[in-house]
């Protein structure tokens, strides 16, 4: 087997309502729609795409997998590196985040705060 590559290029969300996650990530993150279409919309977030796919078009993506119900649970969350914590969740707050933890320094070394978007996928901001 040969080497991995070495980071994730895309990172696909199944979301409930595209209109409505389209509008948090715009007003979250600030990023330009990078690609849409009727079940899509792609966002760039540094080296990493950020695919929102409609539940309706997922089966046709991840079969024989199905789709987890909603309200499953949060299973994992995706942390980005800021350099500043506190000043980027007085942005978030500002752009109508509610946060669900932080800032806080853990006691492994970085200080964070996690917030979730409308289909309950957590993100996570870190600085060490």
């Amino acid at each position: 087997m040969s080497e991995w590559p070495g980071s994730i290029s895309a990172i696909s969300l199944f979301v409930g309502d595209l209109d409505a996650s389209r509008t948090f990530y715009q007003r979250v993150f600030g990023l330009p729609v990078h690609f849409a279409d009727a079940d899509s919309v792609v966002f760039r977030l540094g080296d990493t795409l950020i695919n929102l796919l409609i539940e309706r078009a997922v089966p046709e993506v991840i079969a024989p997998a199905s789709l987890a119900p909603p309200g499953a649970g949060a299973q994992f969350q995706f942390t980005v590196n800021v350099d500043d914590v506190d000043g980027t969740c007085a942005t978030l707050t500002g752009r109508g985040v509610e946060l669900l933890n932080g800032p806080m320094d853990r006691p492994w070394g970085i200080r964070t705060a996690s917030f979730e978007d409308p289909d309950g996928y957590i993100w996570e901001i870190a600085s060490s």
